[in-house]
């Protein structure tokens, strides 16, 4: 079964600015903001592509910080949304993480402009 081997993801520019205004409204860590972007995206339809989101920033984060120590669950919920889509074993799972990751970051952005409507996101979940 392949596993995720990516150290380092980084960012897309677009992605940085959203995750720098969604720290200064909530105050919640782009570790944390990424995490529930990328269960947003794994439960909205379609498959996201990881050539809309360049690797065009400075900014990137390794991987344990980024998934802690929940790597595992999150790369479960990858394979079975993969297996969904049809895609298992044609896409690379690191590719497929990053494009969630981003997807959900803008689906995150476009919905929650305070911390009191976190809570309104992780419900949907």
């Amino acid at each position: 079964m392949e596993e995720l081997q990516v150290k380092r993801v980084r960012y897309s520019k677009q992605a940085d600015t959203w995750l720098r205004v969604l720290k200064s409204r909530t105050g919640i860590t782009p570790n944390l903001l990424c995490r529930i972007g990328f269960c947003l995206s794994i439960d909205e339809p379609g498959i996201p592509s990881n050539e809309a989101y360049p690797e065009d920033s400075n900014r990137e984060i390794s991987r344990p910080t980024l998934l802690g120590e929940h790597e595992t669950v999150f790369a479960s919920l990858l394979r079975q949304r993969m297996a969904e889509d049809g895609i298992l074993g044609q896409v690379a799972l690191d590719d497929q993480f990053r494009a969630h990751m981003h997807r959900g970051i803008a689906i995150l952005a476009g919905r929650m402009k305070t911390l009191g409507e976190l809570g309104d996101q992780v419900g949907r979940l």
